[in-house]
């Protein structure tokens, strides 16, 4: 059990990405790493991360994005990861350090309740990790708080479900398999609480954010064969969330979708579109 559980409003998360989604985000690290370190990247370019600044990186998982941004600060920067996943933030403790980077340091910790400090960090920055909060306002007002004045907030988030055809499309070729689905609240955490662009505009003024910019940004994603990426898409995303309840489906499924994802191979493996928002804001 992690320390934080039953500790938090955001108690339900801190148990899945402790339990479930530890345990398939650990094993994929590489090819999760891989998929979507792209779309970090062109978040990382808007946050524009300087030689000596320090950045605190939320939900930071297994910690790639944490070590880019020490590279960034340089040795006479610091870079703080946090996250509620203690098998993830094992992962990023033992990742190496590159080279001329002070070594970031992992915190378990959730950002919407933390003592995070006033007035501690030049920079935020996070990759798909600030769509989970339960109060996300209440999260945004105390990770604000955590900022210098004029210091500045980047995140990468997911655009509507629609518009992301990595998940989409295997979802629509299992679709005759499975049961009807279950309406649920598109406000809810997960992974497309932020899709809609209003609501994020929203949440940042009401936490006191201003100079707020939410651009689109698409491209391919993947990189990996047809077999290791029906296999995580059988662990990750919506799919998998309806395989882990009714597992007896996966093999009924899996031809359909394997041959759905096989229309998206190239020479550097299966590459898929995929949608975010990179958003932007400052103190003020």
């Amino acid at each position: 059990m992690s320390d934080l559980e039953g500790q938090s409003a955001n108690a339900a998360q801190i148990d899945y990405w402790n339990r479930t989604a530890a345990q398939t985000w650990v094993q994929y690290q590489d090819q999760l790493d891989r998929q979507i370190e792209p779309l970090g990247r062109e978040g990382l370019k808007v946050l524009n991360p300087s030689v000596g600044e320090r950045v605190l990186d939320v939900g930071c998982g297994c910690g790639q994005t944490s070590l880019q941004l020490a590279e960034s600060v340089g040795p006479s920067g610091t870079v703080t990861g946090m996250d509620i996943s203690a098998p993830m933030l094992d992962v990023a403790r033992a990742r190496p350090v590159l080279e001329g980077s002070a070594p970031p340091t992992f915190v378990e910790c959730d950002a919407q309740t933390a003592e995070l400090g006033e007035d501690v960090y030049d920079a935020i920055f996070s990759r798909f990790g600030v769509m989970f909060f339960s109060d996300p306002i209440a999260a945004f007002k105390n990770l604000r708080g955590a900022l210098k004045p004029h210091g500045r907030l980047t995140f990468v988030c997911w655009r509507p479900f629609q518009d992301n055809l990595w998940m989409r499309l295997p979802m629509e070729a299992a679709r005759p398999f499975l049961p009807a689905p279950t309406p649920t609240d598109p406000a809810a955490p997960g992974p497309f609480a932020f899709a809609d662009a209003g609501r994020v505009q929203s949440i940042l003024e009401r936490a006191g954010f201003t100079e707020i910019s939410i651009q689109p940004f698409d491209m391919a994603i993947g990189g990996s064969s047809l077999d290791q990426t029906v296999a995580l898409t059988f662990r990750v995303g919506p799919l998998a969330s309806i395989l882990r309840e009714q597992p007896d489906l996966r093999p009924i499924v899996e031809e359909a979708v394997k041959a759905a994802m096989s229309a998206y191979q190239t020479p550097e493996g299966v590459l898929m579109p995929a949608a975010v928002w990179i958003v932007s804001a400052a103190k003020g």
